[in-house]
């Protein structure tokens, strides 16, 4: 990794097997530039087959800022309060995290293995590929990139749309007279959003100090509010006791579905699993952080643990302090959180408590894009979307990639349309987050355990002899939340319109598309990640190489790719199968 430049003169190319990552590349070698020194990061990406072009400005704590924003506790607690509360009450809250954050941790610690071995901008995408049994790779790449595409692209209108909520909650607690409109939101989801766009295309530097404080004030916020809530309560004052009971909360599940009590628990996930979505974003700023296969796997475990720990303290306070439920879920103000802040505290505490969800939100909902943009350059580079090569350029003046921030921007307000279908419909935006991400995330990590096996060659950071196991685990909880996440809350006769849970439809129609879209045509010409470098091995222009292997590692497991051709493009080759 650290070879001095005497050594490289003395064999200009270097084998895989030194790097501790997963190649794609033919007989294991990183390309060599005699003008040009690669440093150890620029030797793992482009072992991956890739060449590096963004500037390694984030380290490991600014990576995390970026993904503990993009997870935003508190605001998207208080955007995603209606599911966990509603579906089944405190009892969801309380033991019903505890019992999600199992299955979400193993998911986060499966990914971040998958990270050390694999750190690249396509992440989840590039390693379902890799991983995938030959002639799979193209179709599992596919399925996994416009999984985590759909859920990349709904994560930002959806946050801002629970801050505008807010913000339209808070106007209407200071006039009481005032009672929000559907377009009213729209138009202030819509403000929000191009402010995200703009702030978006900045350079990476910029980006990597505005998330720092904005994930900054994101974690003072959330703690504040622990603090302040059971603090500030004025339950007493109001004829109750400060708490309720702990036999009460941790006992009683409010019906609050037409199911029974241990599916409406389940049900209630989507807030957990909404919420504990972003823990993803290092492994697509992988190329832009310093000393990636450490860094951003390091990252990804710590999003989720820090995450899953402060949440479930979030959860508790407001489950010892609330007063009435169904109150709380049909509140004219529109806002659950806010609702609730109204039965337990004073009003300008309320007001307190909500502008610093806001402005949590707020910085939130940036981080969103930005780890979209990450996501969406990645996939166009391998000319996964129409009019890739749009998307696919980085500004020469930002060095970052501003035309796929603009493409998530549109695509993001077209999705607020959905606010003027009612509470309901917008509120799929929130189910088709978590079951588009969770899709995304566990597809390759189910390859890895139930087709690669040892013959996984992990990178710096992994599970050991714990890997499979983990992997097992992760798979399962996703293959079971996935249908339960589908579910209306009511059945029967008593099963309408207006109160069907869309999330099968306005996720599942786009999929079923993207996989029609597959067998008719994309698998004719999309061949998965794409290798953009000039490999010397490679000759001149249309050369076959047989075979894609990388060595064995130290410890003595390889993964071998019996690819039957790798065929060379102007940009440099793509994997065949």
């Amino acid at each position: 990794m650290a070879d001095a430049p005497e050594i490289r003169e003395a064999r200009p190319r270097r084998s895989v097997a030194d790097e501790p990552v997963t190649s794609v590349l033919p007989g294991g070698d990183v390309p060599f530039d005699p003008t040009h020194e690669f440093d150890a990061d620029e030797e793992v990406l482009a072992a991956l087959g890739y060449k590096s072009e963004f500037k390694r400005e984030f380290s490991l704590f600014s990576t995390f800022c970026v993904s503990f924003a993009v997870l935003g506790l508190l605001p998207s607690f208080a955007s995603t309060l209606y599911y966990g509360m509603g579906y089944a009450g405190t009892a969801g809250m309380t033991w019903g995290w505890i019992v999600a954050m199992v299955g979400i941790q193993c998911v986060a610690m499966s990914m971040a293995e998958l990270c050390s071995s694999m750190p690249t901008s396509g992440g989840l995408y590039y390693a379902a590929a890799v991983l995938a049994p030959p002639g799979w790779g193209p179709f599992a790449a596919w399925i996994t990139g416009w999984s985590n595409f759909l859920g990349q692209v709904t994560a930002a209108p959806s946050v801002n749309y629970g801050v505008s909520a807010m913000i339209l909650a808070a106007a209407s607690i200071q006039n009481p007279d005032y009672v929000p409109t559907n377009y009213q939101t729209f138009l202030l989801t819509v403000f929000i959003m191009l402010i995200h766009g703009v702030m978006s295309s900045l350079p990476t530097r910029w980006l990597a100090q505005i998330n720092s404080g904005g994930s900054t004030f994101n974690f003072i916020a959330l703690i504040i509010v622990i603090i302040l809530i059971p603090a500030g309560t004025d339950r007493v004052a109001r004829g109750l006791p400060k708490f309720t009971p702990s036999s009460e909360v941790w006992g009683t599940i409010y019906e609050g579905t037409s199911f029974p009590a241990g599916v409406s628990v389940l049900m209630s996930f989507i807030g957990v699993i909404w919420t504990m979505s972003g823990y993803d974003s290092p492994f697509h700023l992988a190329e832009e952080c310093s000393n990636a296969n450490i860094a951003s796997p390091r990252a990804i475990v710590l999003t989720s643990a820090t995450g899953g720990l402060f949440g479930w303290f979030l959860q508790l306070v407001v489950a010892y302090t609330v007063v009435d439920i169904a109150t709380v879920l049909d509140s004219d103000l529109g806002q659950p959180f806010a609702a609730y802040l109204m039965q337990c505290m004073p009003q300008k505490m309320v007001l307190a408590i909500l502008a610093l969800t806001i402005i949590a939100g707020f910085a939130m909902g940036q981080g969103c894009m930005i780890a979209a943009s990450r996501v969406t350059f990645a996939y166009a580079r391998d000319d996964c979307f129409p009019l890739s090569r749009f998307w696919k350029q980085v500004n020469p003046i930002t060095q970052t990639p501003v035309n796929a921030v603009w493409l998530n921007c549109a695509v993001g307000i077209l999705c607020l349309f959905l606010i003027f279908g009612g509470s309901l419909a917008i509120g799929a935006l929130f189910s088709i987050g978590a079951i588009a991400a969770f899709v995304a995330f566990t597809t390759p990590i189910f390859i890895r355990v139930f087709f690669v096996g040892n013959r996984f060659r992990a990178g710096p950071w992994n599970l050991g002899r714990f890997s499979i196991p983990i992997g097992i685990v992760a798979s399962a909880f996703v293959i079971l939340m996935v249908p339960i996440l589908c579910l209306p809350s009511v059945t029967g006769a008593d099963l309408a319109p207006d109160v069907m849970n869309w999330t099968c439809l306005v996720y599942g129609a786009p999929m079923l598309g993207v996989i029609i879209w597959w067998f008719v045509s994309a698998h004719k010409w999309f061949k998965g990640p794409k290798v953009n470098i000039e490999h010397m091995m490679l000759g001149r222009e249309g050369n076959l190489v047989e075979g894609v292997e990388s060595k064995a590692n130290d410890s003595g497991s390889d993964i071998v790719r019996d690819s039957k051709a790798i065929e060379a493009t102007g940009k440099g080759v793509t994997e065949v199968k």
